[in-house]
């Protein structure tokens, strides 16, 4: 039985809860997936160049270039950030995941203290039993160097775990480390076709919890 390890956010938490935030400031809630969608390129750009920050600071630089394109004074939505709840299909599918007998973990590119914060406000971390920070690596998801970090914290092979995660890339960086993929593809997600195809794709937590229950037991 593998070990799951779950992304964070928009995997675990929901994301959603921000738009009405930046429908007041930007006037369109669909900037949230504008900004989420630059923070995600900014962190994958540092990545690949070698270079590395904290990654609220990419946020933050990301709502700043959001911001400048929209030509709006800068939102302060650092407070909104701190408490998402989950996504209405994780805590009872975590909870049906622990009663089956699956170790779970949280790999995420927040930095550590404000993830565990954001998951125990979340009422996820009582199923966790680790939360674990890509910053131990320097390097963000989806670089190889982070999903074998996880492994070892977890003392376990990269084979021996499956990366739950709405992200493809995610999935994608987590196969090619050795791990098998889980893709929750959520509303507005679309799969890579030039990706690793994992073998569990399913649109919500539910039938993606069946699906590994299934497959692992």
């Amino acid at each position: 039985m593998r070990a799951l390890v779950f992304d964070v956010n928009e995997t675990l938490l929901d994301l959603s809860v921000l738009d009405p935030h930046f429908e007041r400031v930007f006037g369109d809630a669909r900037a949230r997936r504008e900004w989420f969608s630059l923070v995600l390129s900014n962190a994958l750009c540092l990545t690949i160049t070698g270079d590395h920050t904290d990654f609220g600071a990419v946020g933050r630089a990301s709502l700043q270039m959001l911001a400048d394109r929209r030509a709006v004074a800068r939102a302060a939505l650092a407070a909104a950030m701190t408490s998402l709840p989950a996504h209405a299909d994780v805590v009872a599918n975590l909870e049906r995941l622990a009663g089956a007998g699956f170790r779970m973990a949280a790999l995420t590119n927040s930095p550590l203290e404000a993830a565990r914060s954001q998951l125990q406000r979340a009422g996820i971390a009582p199923f966790l039993d680790e939360v674990m920070s890509v910053d131990a690596t320097g390097r963000f998801k989806p670089a190889r160097e982070v999903y074998q970090h996880g492994a070892a914290r977890l003392g376990l092979a990269t084979s021996q775990i499956r990366m739950v995660a709405a992200h493809d890339w995610d999935v994608a960086g987590a196969m090619r480390a050795g791990c098998a993929g889980a893709f929750l593809m959520r509303p507005g997600t679309a799969r890579n076709p030039l990706y690793p195809q994992p073998d569990i794709v399913e649109p919500d937590l539910t039938r993606l919890a069946d699906r590994i229950i299934e497959m692992e037991q």
